[in-house]
């Protein structure tokens, strides 16, 4: 997909296009670059102009002064410490821990806009998570939060999934103690993805909740998760809600809340669950939209029993449920719903600086 425009200066785009097309002011040879990195665009410059100054010797136009004609983006963007490219051509080291025992904590979130959505929430998140398994992100928050943007800028499309981690590195081979001064590696991946149609209901099946006891911790150890979520795509569903003894925790890879006689009901934030900045934005909303909220354990038969079932998500931000179980669920408290939905979504293109949302 090309973006841009014709001609445009290069210091308006050298740090969000990977590959451009350079012809010399008033001339018509024409040369394509990869722009990979930023420390990469001086060089590339030279180069051109070298090749320019091949091929037009004599060309009094071909002076090294230089216009983009076509900008290009990339479908997807991969990033590990450093090194940027698609996801097929990074290459992550073999004795990364990561691939020997999950040894590393995430997070992830929409882009749209150019903007990481609820970036300073998923921070605070991420680098919680990181400090509680001791392992050290290899830069600051501002600076993080910076190469995200960056990052995203890089990719096409008006709706992104922004995901990042960060691993323990290398320890030999295959240690299971590691230096607890060694600097982390940090890994990115954005690719286009469309935020999830609040108008669609979703379907839900319930599961055991078997997970160790770091819930709230989003550790890289999903196995679990990939279990779950099979096994709800395998009845037909759209995500599996995990309980404890029959008291719901949340789900595969979502937050699950209920509306009861106009109260919204949420686990409360403990080991068991993730603290979802989905969910966070959802109670917030539902205090400003004047909601009260109750944040206690509730059952499966609350759960079935409940006025509507809510979904939240990264991608979801407020989705409501139609099936638990093969079952009809909620359909009682639509107009709630849809409050609550307005206010959510009414935030999301506030802090996007859009006017209408990216389905």
């Amino acid at each position: 997909m090309r973006v841009g425009f014709e001609p445009v200066r290069w210091e308006a785009v050298k740090k969000t296009a990977r590959r451009a097309v350079f012809r010399p002011t008033g001339g018509a040879l024409q040369r394509e670059a990869v722009i990979s990195r930023s420390e990469m665009e001086s060089y590339i410059l030279r180069q051109l102009i070298i090749c320019f100054q091949m091929e037009a010797a004599s060309n009094a136009l071909c002076k090294g002064v230089f216009t983009i004609e076509r900008i290009y983006r990339m479908e997807s963007l991969a990033y590990y410490d450093g090194a940027i490219g698609t996801p097929d051509e990074v290459m992550i080291p073999f004795n990364d821990r990561s691939h020997f025992f999950g040894d590393g904590v995430y997070d992830a979130s929409m882009g749209a806009n150019g903007k990481v959505l609820f970036v300073e929430d998923h921070l605070d998140r991420f680098y919680s998570s990181a400090a509680a398994f001791q392992i050290n992100v290899p830069m600051g928050r501002d600076e993080l939060s910076e190469l995200l943007h960056e990052l995203l800028g890089k990719v096409e499309g008006d709706s992104q999934f922004v995901y990042w981690q960060v691993t323990r590195g290398f320890t030999g081979h295959r240690l299971h103690d590691f230096d607890a001064d060694a600097s982390g590696k940090l890994w990115v991946l954005i690719a286009p993805e469309a935020l999830g149609d609040p108008s669609i209901p979703l379907k839900l099946i319930t599961l055991e909740d078997h997970r160790f006891e770091y819930g709230n911790i989003k550790t890289l150890n999903l196995l679990p998760a990939v279990m779950y979520t099979h096994a709800a795509q395998q009845a037909g569903a759209d995500e599996a809600v995990l309980h404890r003894n029959g008291i719901v925790t949340e789900c595969a890879h979502s937050n699950v809340s209920m509306l009861k006689d106009g109260r919204l009901y949420s686990h409360p934030n403990d080991e068991h669950i993730l603290r979802g900045v989905a969910k966070t934005h959802l109670i917030q909303a539902a205090y400003r939209a004047s909601v009260p909220v109750i944040e206690r354990a509730f059952t499966l038969d609350d759960l079935r029993n409940a006025d509507e079932v809510i979904v939240t998500s990264s991608s979801h931000l407020c989705s409501f449920a139609c099936e638990l179980d093969g079952a009809p669920v909620g359909g009682k408290d639509r107009d709630t719903v849809r409050r609550l939905q307005d206010t959510v979504f009414h935030e999301y293109l506030d802090y996007a600086g859009l006017d209408e949302l990216p389905l």
